[in-house]
């Protein structure tokens, strides 16, 4: 009875496995895009590896054919393709982006208004036990250009847009579209970039000016204008240039306090010399002074008694 059970569980988590994951996956199951532009269906598949036949030998499988079709439920047979592995050059409009062992994405260009249909892929192996279709498929709508408004949009938070900065602008409508190809404008003048996304930067006050885009295969889907204005200083170059030209000014005010303080002490010492000089000179001419003073009473002492020694020779001879 438990081993009966555990088959049972076993044989429901199987099923649910292969609910949750069937052969075949479609990303999307609906898209839309705009005439004369380019769209993608992405798509995996995951072939059946091996089946036992009624001899109960394991048959292993290979993938042989693969095949997009429009409008048909099971795209078997002869079905009209708009791409088959087996016939690639069906049309260069469809180009299968896939292989054949998992990836089986399916690229539309220059879409028109009659691919507005269900596609689906199927896989063919080597036997029929690793055929599949998967029957939900992708429902694409295509719209007209009249009924298309094209949008630029900004990236980002910040409402100021500055010099140094960047910003990234994008081009798309209402009609969820892929792989866009579009021209942009700047003040009616056309730029070089097509893609949806268009990146500025580092912006300079040029740059500013009135975005549009519009679809590049087909006219009169120009975007409504968005105004862009670039202003003030490079983003992130002021607290940078702020920070460094600080730095140079406090090592030059270092500098240059040094240099005065150094003048001041040789100054100081200057003057300190000086004034000790000042200081000795009139000691020096005292000391002459006194000197001179008492050779000059010595001298004329001795005159005066080398006076009274001749007065007195005199008086007596």
């Amino acid at each position: 009875m438990a081993l009966h059970l555990l088959i049972f569980c076993c044989s429901c988590s199987l099923l649910l496995t292969d609910a949750a994951a069937p052969p075949i996956i479609y990303q999307l199951t609906s898209t839309c895009a705009v005439e004369g532009s380019s769209v993608t269906l992405p798509c995996t598949f995951t072939p059946k590896k091996s089946f036992t036949d009624d001899g109960g030998k394991t048959v292993y499988l290979k993938i042989i054919r693969v095949v997009w079709c429009k409008n048909h439920l099971i795209c078997h047979g002869s079905t009209p393709t708009v791409y088959d592995s087996n016939s690639p050059g069906t049309t260069s409009r469809y180009q299968y982006l896939g292989d054949m062992e998992r990836n089986c994405s399916l690229l539309i260009r220059n879409i028109q208004t009659y691919d507005g249909r269900t596609f689906r892929f199927r896989m063919e192996a080597n036997a029929t036990e690793g055929h599949f279709t998967n029957t939900i498929g992708v429902k694409v709508t295509v719209r007209v250009p009249g009924w298309v408004q094209m949008e630029v949009s900004r990236s980002g938070k910040h409402t100021e847009v500055r010099k140094g900065g960047t910003v990234t602008l994008s081009c798309s409508s209402r009609c969820t579209t892929h792989q866009l190809e579009v021209t942009w404008y700047r003040d009616g003048h056309a730029l070089s970039e097509s893609g949806p996304a268009l990146r500025l930067g580092p912006l300079t006050a040029g740059e500013s000016g009135n975005y549009t885009c519009e679809l590049k295969a087909l006219k009169n889907t120009e975007s409504q204008p968005y105004s862009l204005k670039v202003e003030g200083q490079e983003d992130g170059s002021f607290p940078l240039t702020a920070a460094v030209t600080g730095g140079v000014l406090l090592a030059a005010v270092a500098l240059v306090a040094a240099a005065v303080v150094a003048v001041v002490i040789k100054r100081k010492r200057a003057a300190a010399d000086d004034s000790r000089a000042e200081e000795k000179l009139p000691e020096d001419v005292s000391y002459v002074s006194v000197h001179f003073n008492h050779n000059k009473q010595a001298r004329q002492t001795k005159q005066d008694e080398d006076a009274v020694i001749y007065s007195s020779v005199s008086g007596r001879g």
